[in-house]
């Protein structure tokens, strides 16, 4: 049997046409719906969500595409990856579980879906967490010269349908399993049988995950450079955690972010990407600081 978050009770929540979403849920009081990022699911939180579940309502969900949760064909709908879209799951899940405000937290491509989510639905969004990322327009702003390198995977899972998919399915394991272990600062972070969880989770969506990555290479941008040009910003307070890969790649990641954000809290770190697992306690506390803002 697959790992599971122990004491949290799971739903098969009905989001969109034909998409729910598998979330676990567990806790009372103020709620906060966690995303987790690629190639992982919402196990992902498992320390953190046990956590703050002593004094939050505390929603874990596998983004659609992801792990338990459905999997549209991404070309019945060009839209269906877009994060304005997966934001729309977010708030859906919200509203069935009885919450129309709720504050939310991101990693990786979960922090995506929560950045869209804080512009598209500011109403519904109390406090704003992103780990880890940068803002999808920006992410492909300083991408450049051998230092992009790094980006290997945004500019494969960009192509056309086809040949990614392809090349992804010849060796999974080895493709998602290079993420988990080049990615993570300390091995013992993320143990046998949750990597085997994901990369399980992994091998199963390999359409639906290149079709989210792939929408982040063009309506995902459109979406982004509307806002920016309008003027359009998050509103609520916003958390940003980061290792400093502004020293790495040669640009100032807090001032990237005040670009979108009135009440930023920004911070680098020395954790790996998987910060969730690596440093739970030190995550908690810094979402429960946001929350207290």
């Amino acid at each position: 049997m697959a790992p599971v978050i122990p004491g949290f009770d799971y739903r098969r929540v009905p989001v969109a046409d034909g998409v729910s979403l598998n979330a676990a849920v567990a806790g009372s009081g103020s709620p906060l719906v966690l995303l987790h990022g690629f190639p992982e699911t919402h196990l992902m939180w498992r320390h953190v969500a046990a956590d703050l579940a002593a004094d939050h309502t505390v929603i874990c969900p596998d983004l659609r595409g992801y792990g338990a949760s459905d999997k549209p064909a991404a070309d019945a709908d060009p839209a269906a990856y877009a994060k304005r879209t997966m934001a729309a799951d977010i708030v859906a899940l919200a509203r069935a579980l009885g919450h129309d405000r709720f504050a939310l937290a991101g990693h990786d491509r979960g922090a995506l879906v929560a950045f869209r989510a804080g512009l598209d639905h500011p109403a519904a969004i109390t406090h704003l967490a992103c780990l880890d990322v940068l803002p999808t327009l920006d992410m492909w702003d300083v991408l450049h010269g051998t230092t992009g390198a790094v980006g290997f995977h945004l500019y494969l899972m960009a192509q056309p349908p086809g040949l990614p998919e392809r090349m992804i399915s010849a060796c999974p394991d080895d493709f998602f399993g290079h993420f988990l272990d080049l990615w993570t600062g300390d091995p013992r972070a993320i143990p046998a049988d949750v990597r085997a969880a994901y990369l399980d989770a992994c091998r199963a969506a390999v359409p639906s995950i290149v079709a989210d990555y792939r929408a982040s290479a063009g309506v995902d941008v459109d979406h982004d450079r509307a806002d920016r040009d309008g003027g359009r910003r998050l509103t609520m307070p916003v958390t940003v955690v980061q290792q400093d890969w502004g020293a790495a790649l040669g640009y100032d990641a807090a001032a990237v972010w005040r670009a979108w954000a009135d009440d930023l809290e920004h911070a680098t770190v020395g954790y790996g990407h998987f910060m969730a697992e690596e440093a739970p306690a030190d995550i908690a506390k810094t979402l429960r600081e946001l929350l207290a803002r």
